[in-house]
């Protein structure tokens, strides 16, 4: 059975270099590009992961890891934070929401987020 991933991005490249890269790993990939659409998408597909942005438009990452968390039908889902904030605030804030794992962007390749969805969906 493939496995659903949403993920919520609102960077046009780097949401298509990522998609692809799913693909290409056997994923079905479905994209959403602000976190009111996203948050949505959650809850109609029932993705068996998540990736996702923090600074979206319409609602920020952290609203939407709050409110996935907070939402029995949702909550098992694991999410994988994708951002430019580096502090250590903010990565601490996302695990002590629920995220799984948190990624810098510019850190980060496509090929170690694939990896990393691999792990966690085993």
């Amino acid at each position: 059975m493939v496995k659903k991933i949403l993920l919520i991005e609102d960077d046009d490249m780097l949401r298509e270099l990522i998609t692809k890269r799913l693909t290409d790993g056997g994923y079905q990939v479905t994209q959403a590009i602000n976190g009111i659409d996203g948050l949505g998408a959650i809850k109609q597909i029932n993705p068996d992961l998540v990736l996702l942005d923090i600074i979206l438009p319409g609602m920020d990452g952290f609203e939407i890891l709050e409110k996935i968390k907070n939402d029995n039908q949702i909550s098992k889902i694991p999410v994988i934070m994708l951002s430019n904030l580096s502090q250590a605030s903010d990565i601490e804030k996302a695990l002590k929401l629920g995220a799984t794992d948190y990624f810098i962007k510019v850190n980060f390749t496509s090929d170690d987020v694939l990896e990393k969805i691999k792990n966690i969906l085993k």
